[in-house]
């Protein structure tokens, strides 16, 4: 999306079910382990660009030798450093040892991360700072291998601060400040209890049926524990997505099926998702199972998840976005009245690639209707060369936005800063034909719309068009989310702010201070969580209403060329993701209380001038 919001972090599993040197005379590498956690966190890079981490539990190590390790490195290049790292460990034992790569039992105890047991994780931040120490995993030590846990997962908790307050814990200001944080100490609790009542061998199953009944939020979670157990939960509404895979050489997991359909060059159909509330248990001795955690809830997954988050590499993700653009197709015909001969149709940016290849299969539906048509009523009197011009009609598509490198500038002043904004994007020249075309750009979604603003419409303005429509493919976003992505603000959201500006015109902002009232009251007698008030700032207006006004909030005060904005509507968006019914962040409709109390919370913050989120 132009607007950049925070993207959700992602997850890799791997656990070998052989002996090392299965691998090593299978597949020509004693490294096949670190190899697939590299591909599958190189494949989910879209996902972390703040940092990254990966955990190794080694099976079988003598005592007294240590069987658990952690790197984490932050910024965008961690992945390859983490690597990096590695091959370099490996390049200094190899100098000692020349043909130590033949003999996988002894890399065990040279290399930190020859393991059996891996983990990976890629972070975006959104909650905590970008430092490398709210990077996942994080790892709670014991000298008693069943109580030593390393986690990682892709979440947010809305209700850490109880979390800790039933523990009666007094975490350091890393550990309190990362939603991870909570939830490793609330498993590695129950997990203590556990190994209290079985030494050997705790019941992870029953680890996880006691930590995961205090979570509101929604996650995935991988948990390595130091005698050579784990586990991959996801949350009971579905809200984050999770895929695992095995056969008789290994378990993994990842948060997208495509990734591990590639990693592992595998079928669709191989690769199964973890249901809601379900978790995936590998033992120490490789005993596997599928145990229902919680009981499944109202099922809302993530519906950015298919729009924006997850690559379009994935078949079903693929056909959803081709079918969110063709579903705007009429729409945006009706803003043309129907005139596709002076229209150019582009994309901006390179993710809503996909969108803009369903919306031209839509506008193209129609212009072959229209030329069945007229083609049928004019056979007898249409010329050889009207015939010809007639079938050689297309949708006209340009290139028309290219997104330069990332601009930055070393002064500070905002009116230098916004004039180095408006050359993000850069346009080509010469493909419109002034005051005669209309550019329809279609865009993920519109999120704050400061881009859109400061940016695009400028640039393309520059080209002189008639009109100018842009066209998001998700609905307008309304409220803020709470279950992994860094949408919290009210002030961020242009259709919010659109909205209130509706209310000032016609008088009636007075509502505004009584839906304040009424979360004040809420909060004070601890019911913010039992209804989302927000709702009411948008109840007496309709979606085009809305929209138009978005449209004069995001036109440059000197642009005088018309600007319109063209939103999905909810019924195309399930239309298009049927199976992924999560939209709270459009309609204000939360899976879990905690939702309510942040978007009351973040209405609160915004009438009372409060930076910071509303979780």
């Amino acid at each position: 999306m132009s607007d950049a919001i925070r993207h959700e972090c992602g997850l890799a599993f791997v656990r070998l079910l052989k002996a090392p040197t299965h691998y090593l005379n299978t597949y020509g590498t004693a490294f096949y382990g670190l190899n697939k956690l590299y591909l599958l966190m190189e494949k989910q890079h879209n996902r972390g660009q703040d940092g990254a981490g990966i955990a190794t539990v080694k099976l079988n190590i003598e005592p007294g030798h240590q069987y658990m390790q952690r790197l984490r490195i932050s910024g965008p290049q961690a992945i390859a450093q983490i690597f990096q790292n590695i091959q370099q460990e490996v390049a200094e034992v190899e100098k000692q040892y020349p043909d130590i790569l033949q003999h996988p039992n002894m890399l065990k105890g040279y290399l930190r991360f020859m393991g059996e047991v891996l983990l990976g994780h890629l972070r975006y931040g959104t909650q905590g700072r970008n430092n490398v120490e709210f990077c996942h995993p994080f790892i709670k030590s014991n000298i008693n291998p069943t109580r030593n846990l390393t986690m990682a997962g892709n979440f947010n908790l809305v209700n850490t601060d109880e979390l800790f307050a039933m523990l009666a814990q007094r975490p350091t200001t890393t550990i309190r400040e990362s939603d991870l944080g909570a939830m490793i100490e609330t498993v590695h609790y129950y997990l203590c209890m556990a190994d209290d009542l079985n030494p050997k061998d705790p019941d992870l199953e029953g680890v996880l049926k006691q930590s995961t009944l205090h979570f509101d939020g929604g996650y995935v979670f991988c948990g390595l524990v130091g005698n050579g157990d784990s586990f991959v939960m996801r949350d009971p509404n579905g809200i984050r997505p999770a895929f695992y895979y095995k056969n008789d050489e290994v378990v993994v997991a990842a948060s997208e099926r495509a990734a591990i359909m590639t990693a592992f060059n595998v079928s669709q159909e191989e690769v199964l998702a973890i249901e809601p509330g379900q978790a995936i248990i590998v033992k120490k001795d490789g005993t596997f199972s599928t145990p229902q955690i919680l009981p499944q809830r109202n099922i809302t997954a993530c519906s950015f998840e298919r729009i924006y988050f997850s690559r379009g590499s994935d078949p079903d993700i693929y056909k959803e976005r081709m079918q969110l653009g063709r579903n705007l197709s009429g729409k945006v015909l009706e803003a043309l009245d129907n005139d596709l001969k002076n229209t150019i149709v582009s994309f901006i940016p390179n993710t809503a690639e996909i969108a803009f290849y369903g919306l031209i299969k839509g506008l193209e539906d129609y212009l072959t209707n229209v030329k069945l048509e007229r083609i049928v009523n004019r056979r007898h009197s249409m010329t050889e060369e009207e015939l010809h011009e007639m079938i050689s009609r297309r949708v006209r598509i340009e290139k028309i936005a290219i997104k330069d490198v990332k601009m930055r500038t070393f002064i500070t002043e905002d009116s230098s800063r916004n004039e180095m904004v408006q050359h993000v994007y850069d346009i080509t020249y010469g493909t419109v034909k002034k005051n005669v075309d209309t550019v329809v750009v279609i865009d993920d979604s519109i999120v704050r719309g400061t881009t859109l603003k400061e940016s695009i419409i400028k640039m393309l303005s520059r080209l002189e068009p008639k009109r100018i429509i842009i066209v998001s493919s998700a609905p307008q976003i309304r409220f803020p989310d709470c279950y992994g992505i860094d949408m919290s603000r009210m002030s961020d959201f242009i259709a919010f702010r659109a909205a209130v500006q509706l209310l000032k015109d016609r008088g009636e902002d007075d509502l505004l201070k009584d839906v304040h009232l009424r979360c004040k009251e809420a909060d004070a007698s601890g019911k913010l969580h039992e209804q989302n008030f927000v709702k009411a700032i948008y109840a007496s207006f309709s979606d085009e209403e809305v929209s138009k006004k978005i449209g004069v909030m995001l036109t440059p005060a000197e642009i005088k060329i018309p600007v319109e904005i063209i939103y999905q509507t909810l019924d195309g968006l399930h239309n298009a993701c049927p199976d992924h019914t999560g939209d709270w962040y459009f309609t204000g409709n939360y899976p879990t209380p905690g939702g309510n109390r942040v978007s009351n919370r973040a209405f609160m913050n915004y009438m009372e001038n409060k930076e910071g989120r509303g979780y």
